[in-house]
């Protein structure tokens, strides 16, 4: 069976590496990486880098394999799964999502994240975040937390596409669209579900409303402690057996 990673903002698939070196003692399925448009892979003038835009990509992607596929995401990718495993979990054979905690009615977007939804100051953000080559921007993904060398092979996609792609994402997410959408989590239960909880990360809502949010989907929360957002890389190895021995107990 296959397995299947998605990453989020503001990655390339370089972001796996750390956990999959590690997975490769546990597992022995094939891996595949997919990047998002505009996320290591090009953006298309008339790509729809909306939330449905995402989906429908996702789902194009899934329906190439010739088998339903174990599927991992995290940040934006973690949403992408999410959006899935409510609309088409005929593709999936289970699902593993950071980031679902947005479909609950309590959820508050960052800050940052506030920023980029607004017209004027996001433009603005994004050119400062993105500005610079690409040891700069490397730089800036250090100070966000993640460590070299992953930052500097992640510095090499951004630009300008992930930027508009971001921008896009971002304000087709308000509350009120998520809180709406957020009514067909329980149909994520058609498949087997996890919901890495990282203790320290605080852009995807509280522990609470991850548990929560966790429960309505039917799936399994594991609470990651001591580790951020960047979970899968700052531990890859407590990642890896958390994976394995989901997928084991399946």
């Amino acid at each position: 069976m296959t397995i299947v990673f998605v990453h989020g903002v503001p990655l390339t698939s370089a972001a796996w590496r750390p956990l999959l070196d590690e997975l490769s003692q546990f597992i022995h399925e094939d891996v595949v990486r997919l990047s998002p448009p505009g996320f290591g892979a090009p953006l298309s003038s008339d790509f729809d880098a909306t939330i449905d835009g995402y989906r429908n990509w996702l789902v194009d992607e899934l329906s190439r394999f010739e088998a339903p596929v174990h599927i991992v995401g995290h940040d934006w990718g973690g949403g992408h799964v999410a959006e899935v495993a409510m609309t088409r979990p005929d593709l999936l054979r289970s699902w593993v999502s950071d980031t679902i905690a947005g479909y609950e009615p309590d959820f508050v977007w960052h800050p940052l994240a506030q920023t980029w939804q607004t017209p004027g100051e996001g433009e603005r953000a994004i050119e400062e975040i993105f500005a610079g080559d690409a040891d700069e921007r490397a730089a800036r993904m250090v100070e966000w937390g993640i460590p070299e060398p992953v930052a500097g092979e992640v510095a090499l996609g951004q630009g300008a596409e992930m930027g508009r792609a971001i921008l896009a994402l971002y304000r087709s997410a308000v509350p009120s669209v998520l809180h709406e959408r957020g009514r067909d989590l329980p149909a994520a239960a058609a498949r087997p579900g996890l919901v890495p909880i990282a203790t320290e990360d605080f852009t995807v809502g509280s522990i609470v409303i991850r548990h929560r949010a966790a429960e309505r989907a039917g799936a399994r929360a594991v609470e990651l402690e001591g580790l951020g957002h960047w979970w899968m890389i700052e531990g890859p190895a407590r990642a890896a057996r958390m994976l394995a021995e989901f997928w084991n107990g399946l």
